[in-house]
């Protein structure tokens, strides 16, 4: 095949992100019930710098004030600096916090840290960690820590 300038620039042309990316069905829901009811929202990822973007493209990013990102801060989940990052970013407590995550041990570490947390674990619930199989149980929570 022949590198063609019309094949480079299809090839260097932006694909918005909702050509490769979903969210989960309970994603939209249970972001828009948390937000009717005024809870501040950060985004704590071991995830690249674009990652606002992607959920701009998604429609989600509206949602979120902050982002605490592991290539823009140069440190990894469970780093202190990653959680202490979003809290601090919404000008809240730790104990003012509910992490949420699919990893039941970055959970365990925000938990260690003072925050309250929520593993995700879509199949089944997890022994000894606070754990939920749905994000639209989420709002079945109370936020007023």
């Amino acid at each position: 095949m022949d590198a063609t300038p019309e094949l480079l620039a299809d090839l260097r042309r932006d694909v918005p992100p909702s050509t490769f990316l979903e969210t989960y069905p309970d994603v939209g829901e249970t972001l828009e019930g948390l937000n009717r009811r005024g809870v501040r929202m950060a985004v704590v990822s071991d995830a690249w710098p674009n990652l606002p973007d992607l959920h701009a493209g998604l429609g989600i990013s509206h949602f979120f004030e902050a982002y605490a990102i592991s290539a823009v801060l140069g440190c990894n989940k469970p780093d202190p600096r990653m959680y202490h990052h979003a809290s601090t970013a919404l000008g809240l407590a730790p104990a003012q916090c509910l992490f949420v995550d699919d990893d039941p041990g970055l959970v365990t570490a925000a938990i260690r840290l003072g925050y309250a947390g929520r593993a995700l674990c879509r199949d089944s619930a997890v022994p000894g960690v606070p754990s939920i199989t749905s994000l639209t149980q989420l709002l079945d929570l109370s936020f007023e820590y």
